[in-house]
């Protein structure tokens, strides 16, 4: 290890020390069997997040799993006896006329769209999605809203004994975090007598526990790119492949506009499982004659995710004209009036913008180059009709953060055109200890191994502005600095364009971007480094006189989310 990194590590130390601790506490108790349902009745939800969490794969595990997968298939089938041992059969799937989507970019925004459609036609909709950004049963949606905490509760502790009557020597007792939320929000569907349910996939396709659905009304796959290639092939062809995975023998499935390469693994998947594939023609084709159609979602991109999310909802309504049956011929197209759920759809942390007085939060969970691309060009596209109204000096401040296997340089390289003056970088953690909400806590990872990560993107972002200008050596921060800090920090080398800062948590950062001037945002009592490094310090006079100050939160969903519990306490209610 290099002084550098042994010197960082002793700096993280005591930051670190007191949320590992209670980490460890509540990581231990993944070897209990069953937890008691809690008497108090306000606890109740945050106790079944916790027992929840106990189900997620820990980092040493997850590390092995890497080089000792097993068969997929295995894993499908896997699911399957989960399903079976919850008291449901595959067949009683087929009663929530889902919707089945999958894609590497926009596949969430698509759902969202499609969800809020047939909500605008008064019918009572289910949708699963992946990850939450602030709290977990976002996940699982009736009408568009989160289902209550009352209700979340009474079904998760309902599959959870369930599970733990039905386990044998034979099988393991529990399902993973993702799986077990899988079985419930199909429950849940069931239970609430859901019209239809949109479900999202949570990773590829083919070998997704979300596969288990047999019969879907209709499929959907967003835009194709890379992502999650440990798990999934690298090269947007083998992702392809994956994607295609969803497809079944005569239920409708459509696309959008792909590279040919991956698009042309598609149609080969479609056409090896009798799959009818349809290529969805383009928003244009809706606005010839008319005004330009109105979306809820900002960005060009989004244009594609809601026209594939016409041709789904449209083709599930005739569907139900069909009563339940697919003519011969081909589903007709896009319908002639736009429905009003275009307008109307929201998804958070999806190309939002919060306005709070000089502060203008831009948050978008891209984490992939393409998906980063299509931000970048959001983001410019609305600096650009503000600046038609400053009236001052203006701010740009990067917050970034990624997760997984993301390339990180890739993804900062293709931000640097937003000409930010600062980037900041931090953990996905609201504070350095998560303690205190359940739905914000992660087992897979170790705090020192996400607060080494920001210091890797803090040098790769040091690195890509030493291209830009004269190069220049940089040393590990002074002794001085280190201790219990909040604040970690690299010094910045001297001839460059932005200045750079790494947080041990997501309250610190906003704590320094915002000084004190967002309405909303109530921070905690101010750490000592926050006023006494030289460039957190002269920085924050910069911010406090700045007539805008214009801060996009990008690279990961689960910053995103911490960001936006912060900065809107109701979402957290």
């Amino acid at each position: 290890m290099s002084p550098a990194r042994c010197h960082l590590r002793a700096a993280l130390f005591l930051a670190a020390a007191s949320a590992r601790s209670v980490t460890t506490q509540v990581a231990a108790r993944r070897g209990l069997s069953a937890w008691p349902v809690p008497q108090e009745h306000s606890m109740e939800y945050q106790d079944a997040v916790r027992m929840l969490n106990t189900l997620q794969t820990n980092a040493s595990y997850l590390e092995q799993a890497k080089h000792q997968r097993g068969d997929p298939q295995t894993q499908l089938e896997a699911m399957e006896l989960y399903l079976a041992r919850s008291g449901l059969q595959v067949e009683d799937l087929d009663r929530l006329n889902i919707i089945h989507v999958t894609g590497t970019k926009g596949k969430g925004s698509t759902c969202a769209f499609t969800e809020c459609i047939l909500r605008s036609y008064g019918l009572k909709t289910g949708f699963f999605s992946s990850p939450h950004l602030v709290q977990v049963r976002e996940r699982i949606r009736i009408n568009g809203q989160p289902i209550s905490p009352d209700l979340f509760t009474k079904y998760f502790w309902r599959l959870y004994h369930r599970l733990e009557e039905t386990k044998d020597g034979s099988c393991v007792s529990m399902p993973s975090y993702f799986r077990f939320l899988t079985l419930m929000a199909f429950h849940v569907f069931l239970q609430e007598k859901v019209d239809l349910a949109v479900v999202e996939v949570g990773i590829g396709g083919t070998y997704d526990c979300t596969n288990i659905i047999r019969k879907p009304v209709v499929c959907g796959v967003s835009s194709l790119g890379i992502d999650h290639t440990s798990l999934l092939g690298d090269t947007v062809e083998k992702i392809a492949w994956q994607k295609g995975g969803i497809f079944k023998q005569g239920v409708p499935a459509f696309t959008v506009l792909q590279p040919e390469g991956p698009l042309a693994v598609l149609r080969d998947r479609a056409q090896q499982i009798s799959c009818p594939l349809y290529l969805c023609p383009p928003l244009e084709a809706l606005e010839e004659g008319g005004l330009p159609l109105t979306l809820g979602l900002e960005g060009e991109h989004q244009r594609s995710n809601a026209a594939l999310a016409l041709q789904l909802a449209h083709c599930w309504l005739q569907w139900q004209d069909h009563h339940g049956e697919w003519a011969a011929e081909e589903p007709e197209g896009l319908p002639c009036c736009p429905p009003p759920g275009l307008r109307n759809t929201e998804w958070l942390g999806r190309t939002q913008v919060l306005r709070r007085g000089p502060l203008i939060w831009y948050l978008d969970g891209a984490h992939t180059p393409s998906s980063v691309q299509a931000c970048v060009r959001w983001f410019r596209q609305a600096l650009q009709v503000r600046e038609k109204l400053s009236s001052g000096p203006e701010v740009r401040v990067l917050l970034f953060n990624t997760t997984g296997d993301r390339d990180s340089a890739v993804l900062l390289k293709l931000l640097q055109p937003c000409q930010f003056n600062y980037a900041v970088f931090c953990p996905n953690l609201t504070e350095v200890s998560s303690t205190g909400n359940a739905d914000q806590q992660n087992f897979t990872v170790t705090l020192d191994q996400v607060l080494l990560r920001c210091l890797e993107h803090q040098q790769h972002w040091n690195c890509l502005d030493e291209e830009q200008a004269s190069p220049a050596l940089w040393s590990a921060p002074s002794p001085e600095l280190a201790g219990p800090a909040s604040l970690l920090l690299a010094p910045h080398p001297p001839h460059s364009s932005a200045s750079s800062l790494v947080f041990s948590c997501i309250s610190y950062a906003l704590q320094w971007i915002s000084q004190g001037r967002d309405p909303v945002f109530q921070p905690p009592s101010s750490p000592k480094s926050l006023l006494t490094h030289p460039v957190a310090c002269s920085g924050a006079s910069v911010l406090r006189e700045a007539a805008a100050v214009h801060v996009l939160v990008t690279g990961s969903l689960h910053l995103v989310g911490g960001v936006l519990k912060l900065l809107e306490p109701a979402l957290s209610q």
